[in-house]
Order: structure tokens, then C-alpha cells, then sequence
């Protein structure tokens, strides 16, 4: 665990010396914080609900990601994001668009997928390349068993895949 948290304050810390936006984000509300919204946040956000584009790790109760962002987004509650490629670890994750990446929660939501989807509810509504683990899986874009063993289905339970 140790060499984890050093890692990712090595991650940090190289992120905000090569940053081309700004090193660090604290927000109250989106309105309410350090840098205006449209401000690109290229380190670290603490948020109570912030809402930036992202290149860094987000840590919050809601954190929203928008434009094309990246990175590792922690959130006591939710997610969300225009398009976002990394790690999306909250009770609810979303990303409106392209997901590169991993979500993990209670219930995930991609536009399109390339990506794991781990959560008890995971939805993707384009699947380009990706697998979900949960109780109930979603992607409407396969059918019913036809593309084996490229595409499983549009709904299953425990596991779906397009590939």
C-alpha cells in the first residue's frame, strides 16, 4: 500500500511540474472554487462538487470531468464526465461519451466503451471494446447471442462482452 501512495504522489507531483494547466483545483460547487469551471486542471482536485476538464487525480464527493479528460476520478457519490480516459471509482460513474479506461461502482454508465466495467448495474451504450462484471449488463449495440464469441448479448447477468 505504501509504494501505491508513493507511486501515485510521484504521479502527482511529476503531473504538476510538466502541467501546461493548472497544478491544483479546491472547489465547493463548480461555481465556488479555485479556478473557473473551464479552467484546465492538470494535478490535483479536491472537491466537495467540482467540475474542470481533468488531466490528474480527482478526489471528491462529486467530481464531473469535462472536455477530454483523464486520470483517476475517487468520489464518495459520483462521477461524470464528457469523455475520460483512466480509472472512475465512485458509488455512480458516468461518462456521457468515449470511456478508456475502468469504472467501478454500484452503477457504471459509458456512451461508448473501451474499457472494464465492474458495478452491480453496468450500462454502455455503444460498446466498442469492453467487458462487464456485475449483477446486470447492458449494451444494447449486441445481439442476441448472433456474433459468439465476439458479442454475447444486449442485457446479462454476471458477464458481457464485445470484442
Amino acid at each position: 500500500m505504501k509504494r501505491i501512495l508513493a507511486a501515485l504522489g510521484v504521479a502527482v507531483g511529476l503531473s504538476c511540474v510538466l502541467a501546461t494547466g493548472k497544478p491544483l483545483q479546491i472547489s465547493l460547487t463548480p461555481e465556488i472554487g479555485l479556478y473557473d469551471r473551464s479552467v484546465p486542471i492538470e494535478g490535483l482536485s479536491l472537491n466537495l462538487w467540482g467540475e474542470n476538464p481533468q488531466r490528474g487525480l480527482a478526489l471528491g464527493l462529486v467530481n464531473g470531468s469535462i472536455g477530454n479528460s483523464a486520470g483517476i476520478s475517487l468520489a464518495l457519490l459520483l462521477n461524470y464526465a464528457d469523455s475520460y480516459a483512466g480509472l472512475q471509482l465512485g458509488l455512480v460513474n458516468y461518462t456521457g461519451g468515449p470511456m478508456l479506461g475502468m469504472q467501478a461502482g454500484v452503477v457504471n454508465c459509458a456512451g461508448e466503451l473501451t474499457g472494464l466495467q465492474l458495478g452491480l448495474i453496468n450500462y454502455a451504450l455503444v460498446p466498442e471494446t469492453g467487458l462487464q462484471i456485475g449483477l446486470l449488463n447492458l449494451m444494447p449495440g449486441n445481439r442476441w447471442f448472433w456474433d459468439l464469441p465476439d458479442d454475447l448479448a444486449p442485457g446479462m447477468i454476471f458477464v458481457n462482452w464485445h470484442f
